[in-house]
């Protein structure tokens, strides 16, 4: 098993063979998490060949807004990605929402240089000599998001407890893409508003 830190504000991509699992785990109960997926098939991305997660195939999949245990998440071609395959929070993951980016927090009056989730995408893709020309709608671990009979968007204070957990099953070769997200000025993190780290343990690769 491989353990690792994504602090608090970052993103980061990792290769993960078919089978392989990673356990997503939440120190601080508070903390939301962005997530991608990317088929690692040989397919170059940029150039519009790579599979990649897609919401709006997952929510048509599952007939779900929300991912829970058992349920896949799937790419463009509504074949499975990952899987989740355990889960100890109280679940209702959101797949609406999109990822913070700088356009977002302009609107929140925020600097240009605000770290988001859709830049950690890029720059995490960056690390590992990747890129794509858009960022796609991300899977919102932990994040709390309901709708109420009239279909407005109800963006709630988060309920995991501290260690609270997800277990992902990479269901193909695939590039997952995390990243802690950066939101401090609305308390999708928490009342407090503070980002936080995770923790991540991968399994080993089965030969």
């Amino acid at each position: 098993m491989t353990k690792l830190t994504l602090e608090a504000r970052m993103g980061g991509a990792w290769r993960m063979k078919a089978g392989q699992t990673v356990r997503v785990i939440n120190p601080y109960g508070t903390q939301a998490v962005d997530a991608w997926a990317l088929a690692d098939d040989g397919a170059e991305t940029g150039h519009g060949t790579c599979d990649y997660s897609s919401m709006e195939h997952t929510r048509s999949v599952n007939s779900s807004i929300y991912l829970d245990t058992g349920l896949a998440v799937m790419g463009m071609d509504r074949r499975p990605l990952f899987t989740m395959i355990e889960d100890s929070s109280p679940g209702h993951h959101d797949t609406q929402l999109c990822p913070c980016n700088g356009p977002l927090y302009a609107d929140l009056d925020q600097p240009p240089e605000h770290r988001s989730c859709a830049g950690n995408f890029h720059d995490a893709l960056s690390q590992i000599g990747l890129s794509m020309p858009f960022t796609p709608a991300s899977l919102n671990l932990f994040m709390r998001v309901g709708v109420s009979p009239e279909g407005e968007i109800l963006r709630e204070l988060p309920v995991a407890s501290p260690g609270d957990h997800v277990t992902l099953r990479a269901d193909r070769d695939i590039i997952l893409v995390l990243s802690a997200c950066p939101q401090d000025v609305t308390p999708i993190n928490g009342p407090d508003c503070v980002p936080r780290e995770i923790e991540l343990e991968f399994s080993e690769v089965q030969p």
